[in-house]
C-alpha cells in the first residue's frame, strides 16, 4: 500500500499530539510573583499538579512521646545505634519504623521471629545504616534540611523502599575509544523530564568527588577564553542542564525558583532557595558516596540494578514534587533522638560522613554561596 505525504503529515500530527497529551499540564496556570517587578522572577504552578502533590505529601500522625525505663542497650541485646535511648522511646521509634517502611510485613519485615538480635537480616542491617544516616542529615546538615529535618518517613512514605531512587544506566552499543561520540543524548528519559538532553542527569554530579569526571562540575558558562584554560563545553552544559530539569521535577518549581532568569550563574541575583539548594546538591552526593554505595554488598541481588549498583539518592526521593518535603512538616522534631547527638550518626570517626559539611570531598567551593565570586555559575 502506497502511503501518502497527506497520511503521513496526519500520523504525525496525531502523534505530536498524543505525547503534548502526556506530557504538558492542563490550564489553568498559576503565577505568583517572586521577586521585583519586571524582572520575570514568577512562580508557575499548575492546581491540579499542586492538588495532587498536596495528598502524596501528608506527614502521617505520630505516637505519643515516650521516655521512661532504662536505657535501651542495658535491657536488649545488639542494639548498637540507639542504645543511649530510654526504652520507651526506643520502643516507640521502632513501631513508627513498621509503619513508615513495612506496614504490611510488621516487624518480622526486619527482624528474625523470635531472636530480634538477630543481625541474620540484609533488611535490618541495612535499616541501622539507615539510622545512622536520619541521625547525621539532622544533626550535620541543617544548611540545607534546617529544624524541619527528615525521618524514615520522608522518603519511604510506606513502601519498603523508596518510590524515588536512581541507579545507573545500562549503555546500548556504541563505539568506544577515540570513535566514542555517545553523548547521552536523543534519548529521552524521566530523569531528564521527558527531555532530549542526556539521559542520565545523575552519575557524573551525585556520585564520586565532584571534581572528578568531564561532566562532574556544574557549570553552563566560562569566564575566560579557551586558551585560558577554560574548559566549559556544550555537551557539558547539556548535561547541567538535564540535572536542572530533574531538580525542577523533583520540587515542582521552575526554575525562577532559585535563578535570576537573566542571569542565572549571579548567585547576588539569586534567591536565598538557591543557597539551600546548593547545600542539598553536596548533602545528597555525600549520602550516597557514604552510606548507599557502601551497601551494595548488603543488598541480595535483585534489589541491585540491571548494573550491579545500589539504590542511589537524588533530590526526588525526599521531595516529591514540592519544594518542601511532606510541606514542612516537621516530624523529625517529635523524634529527638532521630536529631542527635551527632556522634550517633557514624560509629567510626574515620569515616568521610563524620566530617559533615566541612569535607572537602563534598563542600568545592571555599566561598560562601551568597558571596559566591563573580562569574562563578556553579551550584
Amino acid at each position: 500500500m502506497r502511503v501518502t505525504i497527506p497520511l503521513l503529515a496526519l500520523i504525525g500530527g496525531l502523534a505530536l499530539a498524543f505525547i503534548a497529551v502526556l506530557t504538558l499540564q492542563r490550564p489553568p496556570a498559576h503565577i505568583e510573583q517572586i521577586g521585583y517587578r519586571g524582572t520575570g522572577a514568577m512562580d508557575v504552578s499548575n492546581p491540579a499538579a499542586i492538588a495532587a502533590s498536596f495528598a502524596m505529601n501528608q506527614a502521617p500522625a505520630v505516637l505519643p512521646q515516650n521516655n521512661a525505663g532504662p536505657l535501651a542497650g542495658t535491657i536488649y541485646k545488639n542494639v548498637q545505634v540507639l542504645k543511649d535511648v530510654p526504652a520507651g522511646a526506643f520502643a516507640r521509634i521502632m513501631v513508627s519504623m513498621t509503619q513508615w517502611v513495612a506496614p504490611k510485613q510488621g516487624c518480622n519485615y526486619c527482624h528474625v521471629s523470635g531472636n530480634f538480635a538477630s543481625d541474620a537480616k540484609y533488611t535490618k542491617r541495612v535499616a541501622r545504616r539507615m539510622i545512622q544516616m536520619t541521625i547525621y542529615i539532622n544533626s550535620h546538615w541543617k544548611s540545607h534540611v534546617k529544624n524541619v529535618g527528615v525521618t524514615c518517613y520522608t522518603c519511604h512514605r510506606g513502601n519498603n523502599a523508596p518510590k524515588y531512587v536512581w541507579f545507573n544506566g545500562v549503555e546500548p552499543p556504541h563505539a568506544t575509544g577515540l570513535m566514542d561520540t555517545a553523548t547521552g543524548e536523543a534519548r529521552p528519559s524521566l530523569a531528564a523530564d521527558g527531555s532530549a538532553l542526556p539521559y542520565d542527569p545523575f552519575s557524573s554530579f551525585l556520585v564520586g568527588h565532584p571534581k572528578g569526571g568531564v561532566n562532574a562540575l556544574i557549570n553552563t558558562e566560562g569566564t575566560t577564553a579557551l586558551p585560558t584554560g577554560n574548559r566549559m563545553s556544550i555537551q557539558q552544559t547539556n548535561w547541567t542542564y538535564a540535572l536542572m530539569m530533574n531538580f525542577a521535577t523533583s520540587l515542582g518549581v521552575n526554575c525562577e525558583f532559585c535563578h535570576q532568569s537573566r542571569d542565572f550563574g549571579s548567585w547576588s541575583e539569586s534567591t536565598p532557595k538557591r543557597v539551600i539548594a546548593y547545600y542539598g546538591l553536596h548533602m545528597v552526593r555525600g549520602l550516597n558516596n557514604d552510606y548507599m554505595l557502601p551497601l551494595t554488598a548488603t543488598f541480595p541481588h535483585n534489589m541491585l540494578g540491571a548494573g550491579g549498583d545500589v539504590a542511589k539518592i537524588d533530590c526526588s526521593t525526599c521531595h516529591q514534587g514540592v519544594s518542601k518535603p511532606l510541606y514542612g512538616a516537621k516530624m523529625a522534631a517529635q523524634f529527638p533522638y532521630l536529631e542527635g547527638p551527632a556522634k550517633l550518626a557514624d560509629p567510626n570517626p574515620k569515616s568521610p560522613a563524620a566530617s559533615g559539611e566541612a569535607n572537602p570531598a563534598m563542600i568545592t567551593m571555599t566561598a560562601a554561596p551568597a558571596t559566591a565570586p563573580a562569574g562563578q555559575s556553579g551550584k
